[in-house]
Protein backbone atom coordinates (compact mmCIF):
# COMPACT_ATOMS: atom_id res chain seq x y z
CA UNK A 1 0.00 0.00 0.00
CA UNK A 2 2.88 2.37 0.79
CA UNK A 3 4.45 1.71 -2.62
CA UNK A 4 1.14 2.28 -4.39
CA UNK A 5 0.53 5.50 -2.45
CA UNK A 6 3.96 6.84 -3.44
CA UNK A 7 3.26 5.94 -7.07
CA UNK A 8 -0.13 7.65 -6.82
CA UNK A 9 1.50 10.86 -5.55
CA UNK A 10 3.97 10.74 -8.45
CA UNK A 11 0.96 10.54 -10.78
CA UNK A 12 -0.54 13.57 -9.05
CA UNK A 13 2.73 15.47 -9.54
CA UNK A 14 2.78 14.49 -13.23
CA UNK A 15 -0.81 15.68 -13.66
CA UNK A 16 -0.11 19.01 -11.98
CA UNK A 17 2.92 19.54 -14.22
CA UNK A 18 0.91 18.75 -17.34
CA UNK A 19 -1.73 21.33 -16.46
CA UNK A 20 0.94 24.07 -16.49
CA UNK A 21 1.80 25.19 -20.06
CA UNK A 22 5.60 24.91 -20.13
CA UNK A 23 6.20 22.01 -17.73
CA UNK A 24 6.25 18.36 -18.86
CA UNK A 25 4.87 15.39 -16.96
CA UNK A 26 7.71 13.43 -18.55
CA UNK A 27 10.15 15.54 -16.53
CA UNK A 28 8.42 14.49 -13.30
CA UNK A 29 8.43 10.83 -14.39
CA UNK A 30 12.15 11.01 -15.13
CA UNK A 31 13.25 12.65 -11.89
CA UNK A 32 10.99 10.41 -9.78
CA UNK A 33 12.61 7.28 -11.22
CA UNK A 34 9.63 5.80 -13.09
CA UNK A 35 10.36 6.97 -16.66
CA UNK A 36 11.78 3.69 -17.98
CA UNK A 37 9.08 1.59 -16.32
CA UNK A 38 6.39 3.90 -17.70
CA UNK A 39 7.70 3.55 -21.26
CA UNK A 40 7.98 -0.24 -20.95
CA UNK A 41 4.45 -0.56 -19.57
CA UNK A 42 2.93 1.64 -22.27
CA UNK A 43 4.80 -0.17 -25.04
CA UNK A 44 3.47 -3.51 -23.76
CA UNK A 45 -0.21 -2.51 -24.05
CA UNK A 46 -0.72 -3.79 -27.65
CA UNK A 47 0.63 -7.24 -26.68
CA UNK A 48 -1.54 -7.19 -23.56
CA UNK A 49 -4.60 -6.44 -25.69
CA UNK A 50 -3.84 -9.45 -27.90
CA UNK A 51 -3.54 -11.67 -24.82
CA UNK A 52 -6.81 -10.26 -23.53
CA UNK A 53 -8.60 -11.11 -26.78
CA UNK A 54 -7.26 -14.66 -26.41
CA UNK A 55 -8.87 -14.89 -22.99
CA UNK A 56 -5.58 -14.75 -21.05
CA UNK A 57 -6.66 -12.05 -18.62
CA UNK A 58 -3.98 -12.63 -15.96
CA UNK A 59 -1.12 -12.67 -18.47
CA UNK A 60 -2.50 -9.57 -20.17
CA UNK A 61 -2.67 -7.72 -16.85
CA UNK A 62 0.88 -8.68 -15.94
CA UNK A 63 2.26 -7.98 -19.42
CA UNK A 64 1.10 -4.36 -19.35
CA UNK A 65 2.11 -3.88 -15.69
CA UNK A 66 -1.48 -2.82 -15.24
CA UNK A 67 -1.21 -2.29 -11.47
CA UNK A 68 1.52 0.28 -12.11
CA UNK A 69 -0.41 2.04 -14.90
CA UNK A 70 -3.76 2.09 -13.07
CA UNK A 71 -2.29 3.61 -9.90
CA UNK A 72 -0.11 6.11 -11.78
CA UNK A 73 -2.84 7.35 -14.13
CA UNK A 74 -5.34 7.46 -11.28
CA UNK A 75 -3.00 10.02 -9.75
CA UNK A 76 -2.64 11.88 -13.06
CA UNK A 77 -6.42 12.06 -13.62
CA UNK A 78 -7.07 13.02 -10.00
CA UNK A 79 -4.64 15.87 -10.39
CA UNK A 80 -5.94 17.06 -13.76
CA UNK A 81 -9.59 17.11 -12.71
CA UNK A 82 -8.97 18.38 -9.15
CA UNK A 83 -6.20 20.92 -9.65
CA UNK A 84 -6.96 22.43 -13.08
CA UNK A 85 -8.86 25.32 -11.51
CA UNK A 86 -6.36 25.67 -8.63
CA UNK A 87 -3.34 25.82 -10.94
CA UNK A 88 -5.10 28.39 -13.13
CA UNK A 89 -5.86 30.47 -10.03
CA UNK A 90 -2.29 30.25 -8.68
CA UNK A 91 -0.77 31.15 -12.06
CA UNK A 92 -3.08 34.16 -12.23
CA UNK A 93 -2.61 35.28 -8.61
CA UNK A 94 0.98 34.29 -7.79
CA UNK A 95 2.69 33.89 -11.18
CA UNK A 96 6.23 34.75 -10.03
CA UNK A 97 6.06 32.24 -7.17
CA UNK A 98 4.74 29.39 -9.33
CA UNK A 99 7.07 29.97 -12.27
CA UNK A 100 10.09 30.35 -9.95
CA UNK A 101 9.33 27.00 -8.30
CA UNK A 102 9.05 25.23 -11.65
CA UNK A 103 12.12 27.05 -13.02
CA UNK A 104 14.26 25.63 -10.23
CA UNK A 105 12.67 22.21 -10.65
CA UNK A 106 13.38 22.02 -14.39
CA UNK A 107 16.85 23.61 -14.17
CA UNK A 108 18.18 20.99 -11.75
CA UNK A 109 16.47 18.28 -13.82
CA UNK A 110 18.67 19.31 -16.78
CA UNK A 111 21.70 18.30 -14.73
CA UNK A 112 20.14 15.02 -13.59
CA UNK A 113 19.29 13.90 -17.12
CA UNK A 114 22.70 14.92 -18.49
CA UNK A 115 24.27 12.90 -15.68
CA UNK A 116 22.77 9.73 -17.15
CA UNK A 117 24.97 10.00 -20.25
CA UNK A 118 27.21 6.92 -20.09
CA UNK A 119 30.05 7.72 -22.47
CA UNK A 120 32.35 10.66 -23.10
CA UNK A 121 30.65 13.68 -24.69
CA UNK A 122 31.14 13.72 -28.47
CA UNK A 123 30.74 16.46 -31.05
CA UNK A 124 27.56 14.77 -32.29
CA UNK A 125 26.17 14.79 -28.75
CA UNK A 126 26.88 18.51 -28.41
CA UNK A 127 25.11 19.09 -31.74
CA UNK A 128 22.03 17.16 -30.55
CA UNK A 129 22.04 19.08 -27.27
CA UNK A 130 22.12 22.37 -29.18
CA UNK A 131 19.43 21.14 -31.57
CA UNK A 132 17.13 20.19 -28.68
CA UNK A 133 17.70 23.56 -27.00
CA UNK A 134 16.96 25.51 -30.17
CA UNK A 135 13.88 23.42 -30.94
CA UNK A 136 12.42 23.86 -27.44
CA UNK A 137 13.18 27.60 -27.47
CA UNK A 138 11.53 27.96 -30.89
CA UNK A 139 8.44 26.06 -29.70
CA UNK A 140 8.10 28.33 -26.64
CA UNK A 141 8.40 31.41 -28.88
CA UNK A 142 6.10 30.22 -31.66
CA UNK A 143 2.77 32.06 -31.96
CA UNK A 144 -0.41 29.97 -31.66
CA UNK A 145 -2.02 28.77 -34.87
CA UNK A 146 -5.73 28.54 -35.51
CA UNK A 147 -6.87 24.98 -36.24
CA UNK A 148 -10.32 23.54 -36.66
CA UNK A 149 -11.94 22.65 -33.32
CA UNK A 150 -13.71 19.57 -34.67
CA UNK A 151 -13.36 16.06 -33.32
CA UNK A 152 -10.65 15.06 -35.82
CA UNK A 153 -8.46 17.99 -34.76
CA UNK A 154 -9.06 17.16 -31.09
CA UNK A 155 -8.06 13.54 -31.70
CA UNK A 156 -4.75 14.47 -33.35
CA UNK A 157 -4.18 17.20 -30.74
CA UNK A 158 -4.47 14.53 -28.05
CA UNK A 159 -2.01 12.33 -29.94
CA UNK A 160 0.57 15.11 -30.35
CA UNK A 161 0.14 16.52 -26.83
CA UNK A 162 0.60 13.15 -25.12
CA UNK A 163 3.73 12.45 -27.20
CA UNK A 164 5.07 15.80 -26.00
CA UNK A 165 4.18 14.88 -22.41
CA UNK A 166 6.41 11.80 -22.65
CA UNK A 167 9.38 13.98 -23.61
CA UNK A 168 11.08 15.72 -20.68
CA UNK A 169 11.17 19.41 -21.58
CA UNK A 170 8.21 19.65 -23.96
CA UNK A 171 4.88 20.47 -22.35
CA UNK A 172 1.78 18.74 -23.68
CA UNK A 173 -0.44 21.58 -22.49
CA UNK A 174 1.79 24.13 -24.24
CA UNK A 175 1.44 22.17 -27.48
CA UNK A 176 -2.32 22.59 -27.07
CA UNK A 177 -1.76 26.34 -26.62
CA UNK A 178 0.19 26.44 -29.90
CA UNK A 179 -2.64 24.56 -31.66
CA UNK A 180 -5.20 26.98 -30.22
CA UNK A 181 -7.01 24.11 -28.49
CA UNK A 182 -5.91 24.62 -24.88
CA UNK A 183 -9.04 26.68 -24.04
CA UNK A 184 -11.27 23.98 -25.58
CA UNK A 185 -9.68 21.10 -23.68
CA UNK A 186 -9.41 22.99 -20.37
CA UNK A 187 -13.06 24.04 -20.62
CA UNK A 188 -14.06 20.43 -21.37
CA UNK A 189 -12.19 19.27 -18.25
CA UNK A 190 -13.75 21.94 -16.04
CA UNK A 191 -17.29 21.35 -17.38
CA UNK A 192 -16.99 17.55 -17.91
CA UNK A 193 -17.90 17.70 -21.62
CA UNK A 194 -17.81 13.94 -22.18
CA UNK A 195 -17.85 13.90 -26.00
CA UNK A 196 -14.84 16.19 -26.36
CA UNK A 197 -12.94 14.40 -23.59
CA UNK A 198 -13.50 10.93 -25.09
CA UNK A 199 -12.18 12.01 -28.50
CA UNK A 200 -9.19 13.78 -26.95
CA UNK A 201 -8.40 10.85 -24.64
CA UNK A 202 -8.63 8.41 -27.57
CA UNK A 203 -5.87 10.35 -29.31
CA UNK A 204 -3.86 10.35 -26.09
CA UNK A 205 -4.17 6.56 -25.71
CA UNK A 206 -3.00 5.93 -29.28
CA UNK A 207 -0.10 8.34 -28.80
CA UNK A 208 0.98 6.70 -25.54
CA UNK A 209 1.04 3.21 -27.05
CA UNK A 210 2.85 4.12 -30.26
CA UNK A 211 5.30 6.82 -29.19
CA UNK A 212 6.46 4.91 -26.11
CA UNK A 213 7.66 2.08 -28.39
CA UNK A 214 9.56 4.57 -30.56
CA UNK A 215 11.23 6.11 -27.51
CA UNK A 216 12.27 2.73 -26.13
CA UNK A 217 13.75 1.73 -29.49
CA UNK A 218 15.66 5.01 -29.74
CA UNK A 219 16.96 4.81 -26.16
CA UNK A 220 18.13 1.23 -26.69
CA UNK A 221 19.86 2.10 -29.95
CA UNK A 222 21.20 5.62 -29.24
CA UNK A 223 20.94 6.04 -25.47
CA UNK A 224 23.41 8.88 -24.95
CA UNK A 225 22.40 10.78 -28.08
CA UNK A 226 18.72 10.71 -27.10
CA UNK A 227 19.51 11.85 -23.55
CA UNK A 228 21.58 14.75 -24.84
CA UNK A 229 18.71 15.79 -27.11
CA UNK A 230 16.23 15.54 -24.21
CA UNK A 231 18.58 17.56 -22.01
CA UNK A 232 18.62 20.25 -24.68
CA UNK A 233 14.83 20.21 -24.84
CA UNK A 234 14.62 20.82 -21.11
CA UNK A 235 17.18 23.64 -21.19
CA UNK A 236 15.39 25.36 -24.07
CA UNK A 237 12.03 25.04 -22.33
CA UNK A 238 13.27 27.24 -19.46
CA UNK A 239 12.43 30.18 -21.71
CA UNK A 240 8.73 29.42 -21.22
CA UNK A 241 8.84 29.25 -17.42
CA UNK A 242 10.95 32.36 -16.72
CA UNK A 243 9.18 34.06 -13.79
CA UNK A 244 9.13 37.68 -15.01
CA UNK A 245 7.00 38.28 -18.10
CA UNK A 246 5.20 40.98 -20.01
CA UNK A 247 1.90 39.90 -21.54
CA UNK A 248 1.56 41.02 -25.14
CA UNK A 249 -1.85 39.50 -25.93
CA UNK A 250 -4.66 37.68 -24.17
CA UNK A 251 -7.24 34.99 -24.88
CA UNK A 252 -10.55 34.17 -23.22
CA UNK A 253 -11.14 30.81 -21.51
CA UNK A 254 -14.55 30.15 -19.97
CA UNK A 255 -15.19 33.88 -19.72
CA UNK A 256 -11.79 34.66 -18.16
CA UNK A 257 -8.87 36.50 -19.80
CA UNK A 258 -5.59 34.56 -19.67
CA UNK A 259 -2.16 35.40 -21.18
CA UNK A 260 -1.56 34.19 -24.75
CA UNK A 261 1.71 35.77 -25.95
CA UNK A 262 4.36 36.89 -23.45
CA UNK A 263 7.97 38.07 -23.46
CA UNK A 264 10.54 37.60 -20.70
CA UNK A 265 11.97 40.49 -18.69
CA UNK A 266 14.84 40.89 -16.26
CA UNK A 267 13.57 41.50 -12.69
CA UNK A 268 14.55 45.21 -12.69
CA UNK A 269 12.90 45.76 -16.07
CA UNK A 270 9.77 43.98 -14.78
CA UNK A 271 9.58 46.38 -11.84
CA UNK A 272 10.19 49.41 -14.05
CA UNK A 273 7.57 48.34 -16.59
CA UNK A 274 4.81 47.13 -14.27
CA UNK A 275 5.52 49.11 -11.11
CA UNK A 276 5.28 45.85 -9.14
CA UNK A 277 7.86 44.28 -6.85
CA UNK A 278 9.85 41.59 -8.67
CA UNK A 279 9.96 39.56 -5.41
CA UNK A 280 13.48 38.47 -6.31
CA UNK A 281 14.37 37.00 -2.90
CA UNK A 282 11.15 34.97 -2.77
CA UNK A 283 11.67 33.84 -6.37
CA UNK A 284 15.17 32.58 -5.58
CA UNK A 285 13.94 30.78 -2.46
CA UNK A 286 11.13 29.04 -4.35
CA UNK A 287 13.49 28.06 -7.17
CA UNK A 288 15.80 26.51 -4.57
CA UNK A 289 12.85 24.68 -3.02
CA UNK A 290 11.91 23.29 -6.44
CA UNK A 291 15.50 22.17 -7.02
CA UNK A 292 15.72 20.63 -3.54
CA UNK A 293 12.50 18.70 -4.13
CA UNK A 294 13.96 17.20 -7.31
CA UNK A 295 17.16 16.21 -5.51
CA UNK A 296 15.14 14.52 -2.76
CA UNK A 297 13.11 12.59 -5.36
CA UNK A 298 16.32 11.59 -7.14
CA UNK A 299 17.84 10.39 -3.85
CA UNK A 300 14.75 8.33 -2.99
CA UNK A 301 14.68 6.85 -6.50
CA UNK A 302 18.39 5.89 -6.29
CA UNK A 303 17.86 4.24 -2.89
CA UNK A 304 15.01 2.18 -4.30
CA UNK A 305 17.22 1.17 -7.23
Amino acid sequence: MKRHFLLYTKGIAMGMADVVPGVSGGTIAFISGIYDQLLQALAAIPRALRLLLQGQLKMAWQSAQANFLVVLFAGVLTSVFSFAKLISYLLDTYPIFIWSFFFGLVLISVYLIAREVREKIKVSSIFLFALGSILAYWVTQAPPIAVDQGYLSLFFAGYIAICAMLLPGISGSFVLVLLGLYPVVLSAIKNLEVGILLVFISGCVLGLMSFSRILIWMLNRWHDAVLMFLTGLMLGSLNKIWPWKETLSWQEISGEKVPLLQQNLWPDHYTALTGQDALLIWAIMLALIGAALVLVLDYLASRKA
